[in-house]
């Protein structure tokens, strides 16, 4: 195992010189979501409320742990991606932004005792409510283009890390889109007129939501594990050949479920 490799191989490891300024900002907003997230789980442990409903701490508590989550790998990831830095660092301050603000949301209307999506009892409500449509067109846009330059450009790292990358951002779009129906869903049950109902069924896409949108960081790990433990490259392409197939399997599973 070379020392480049060892160097590689760090999603939110030691600062380093040759790293973006925008890429280590990420990763500290990162942290600060994932923690934002233990401390509300803390808080559902200690207290009464329900996990489940569109009151409840459920909310703040899985935002924070997948969106600080999301922007570290999207900050790691990224960084494979052979494009102009500055490009780059735009999309990535962008979606950093954007994180920090559907938490944001989140997190306020939670400690509100209200819900946060599909509310338009006060004006301030449904301020919030537009507000996290609009962070969730945002995140589409942003993770679009990563995801089209990631298939249509070139990965670094070899043949086993390009199909990581690239099967995991096939998923992550699956995500996105399953986000989008479950949103459009929901306003047009608002609207007409059924804001329980809302509540209730617009989230149906969440097993297979879940599953896909963390693809592109379990995919381009086992490929950097794989490398750290000296496997050849075509025995490491194989290897997220596998695991992408049962990645596949698993979000197939998650559909039937959410179908369900």
């Amino acid at each position: 195992m070379t020392s480049t490799t060892r160097r590689r191989f760090s999603p939110t490891g030691p600062l380093r010189q040759d790293r973006p300024r925008v890429q280590t900002i990420a990763y500290a907003i990162g942290g600060l979501l994932v923690l934002s997230g233990v401390v509300h789980l803390v808080v559902f442990l200690v207290g009464d409320t329900p996990w489940e409903g569109p009151v409840s701490w459920r909310k703040p508590t899985t935002f924070g742990l997948s969106f600080g989550l999301t922007l570290i790998t999207i900050a790691w990831v990224s960084s494979m991606l052979v494009m102009r830095p500055r490009t780059r660092a735009w999309l990535l301050g962008v979606f950093a932004a954007d994180c920090v603000l559907e938490v944001a949301g989140i997190t306020i209307q939670a400690w509100r005792r209200v819900p946060s999506h599909f509310n338009y009892e006060t004006p301030f409500d449904a301020r919030i409510t537009m507000s996290l449509a609009f962070g969730g067109a945002v995140l589409v846009l942003t993770l679009g283009v990563l995801a089209v330059v990631a298939l249509r450009g070139r990965v670094r790292g070899g043949r086993d890390l390009a199909l990581a990358v690239r099967a995991g951002f096939l998923l992550l779009l699956v995500a996105l889109g399953t986000g989008v129906v479950m949103i459009v869903m929901g306003v047009a049950l608002v609207r007409a007129g059924e804001p329980q109902l809302a509540y209730d069924t617009a989230g149906f896409l969440k097993p297979l939501h879940g599953t896909t949108l963390h693809a592109v960081l379990v995919l381009p790990l086992i490929a950097e594990v794989t490398r750290l433990l000296g496997w050849p490259e075509h025995r490491r392409h194989q290897a997220v050949a596998v695991a992408s197939g049962l990645y596949l399997a698993v979000a197939v599973g998650a559909l039937w479920l959410s179908l369900r």
